[in-house]
């Protein structure tokens, strides 16, 4: 990735004040990006975004996706070139008791991200985040490849794949490949999921589950042990959209398509692996218990064939688990101790751009 193409860009980030789109908003800002972010308020208290102060580096507009004429208004005063759309309802347990909220937000808030460029001159490059989970899954032992079928068993996961197929028919309807010089836009789809880092304070996922058990002194409560993730630091996703994004901007539309980014196959662990080495590393007595009872459907095994990724993109996983666990923990723990967090995060960036 070239720090140097992001200088005075202006970028157009959907999602900015969640979990990625905050680090993706410091990220941009510190290579000089001119960044306008759009979603609604922090959705958890603490929030990375209010604790490193993300909105001070950028223009920050509170706004829901599926209010269109806000958004539009929106594209038409700031003009973006470039648009990454991260803005979501992101829970699979949640999804299933608000269904219509997850729907409305994924589905039609994709709608009319799109729309709004459609209808926005100057746009060049525009990719959709989306998740690993928008494919059917069939629990195969090998990583789904970007031509495999869209599906998704409950409704986050099938709101992700709609996404998806919304993303393809704008693709084909209205941005080409084949009339390319007359719209000039490349839209791209990315696919990630089981992103992890710090600053992460939802509900009802792995991460900050364990740190908020860990923080209270209490064992960590673990629903399914046994079900197998693609684990990677929020990093490495964030590297291939902005890697994505320049593809876009720079050489058009042969980058118009889907791409998936995870970690290699040996970061793809159980749930119990990682609570493990979490609860090690953290130290202090740190355990975890079977959580009993009935829980929704979830995924037993999933992973992503990135393949594609690394021969054309020329982007390569960094951090291995251990060390990705390892940069969680002491992210937490210079947290607690009332460090700059916005110059915690931007140091591990450094660090992650550096190799080290």
């Amino acid at each position: 990735m070239n720090p140097n193409f992001w200088k005075n860009k202006t970028v157009l980030l959907t999602g900015h004040t969640g979990f990625k789109g905050s680090w993706l908003s410091l990220w941009l800002q510190a290579m000089d990006a001119q960044v306008t972010g759009y979603s609604l308020a922090p959705p958890t208290n603490p929030s990375l975004f209010d604790a490193a102060k993300v909105g001070n580096g950028m223009t920050s507009i509170i706004g829901d996706i599926r209010d269109l004429t806000k958004l539009q208004a929106v594209f038409a005063e700031y003009k973006p070139e470039i648009v990454i759309h991260m803005a979501a309802q992101p829970l699979v347990r949640y999804s299933y008791e608000n269904p219509v909220e997850t729907y409305s937000t994924n589905v039609m808030g994709t709608v009319n991200v799109l729309e709004a460029v459609r209808n926005t001159h100057g746009v060049k490059a525009v990719v959709n985040i989306t998740t690993d989970k928008c494919y059917e899954n069939r629990e195969w032992v090998w990583g789904y490849r970007e031509n495999e079928p869209m599906g998704g068993y409950d409704p986050y996961s099938n709101s992700k794949g709609c996404a998806e197929l919304v993303t393809a028919a704008y693709r084909n309807s209205y941005f080409h490949s084949d009339k390319y010089k007359e719209h000039g836009v490349a839209l791209a789809s990315a696919r990630a999921g089981n992103v992890i880092g710090g600053g992460d304070w939802a509900e009802d996922r792995l991460i900050p589950d364990i740190m908020r058990a860990i923080t209270q002194g209490k064992p960590v409560n673990i629903r399914n042990p046994h079900a197998t993730r693609p684990w990677q630091h929020v990093l490495e996703p964030l590297s291939g959209y902005l890697i994505l994004a320049q593809k876009l901007y720079e050489e058009g539309s042969s980058y118009a398509e889907g791409w998936n980014f995870g970690p290699n196959d040996e970061d793809a662990k159980p749930v119990q692996w990682i609570v493990d080495n979490l609860t090690k590393t953290w130290g202090d007595g740190a355990s975890w218990v079977l959580q009993e009872g009935d829980h929704p459907h979830e995924a037993h095994y999933l992973k992503l064939d990135c393949s594609k990724a690394k021969a054309r993109l020329d982007w390569h996983p960094k951090w291995h688990l251990d060390e990705t666990l390892g940069r969680i923990v002491d992210w937490q723990k210079q947290y607690q101790q009332g460090a700059d967090i916005k110059a915690v995060t931007l140091e591990q960036i450094d660090l992650y751009l550096k190799g080290a």
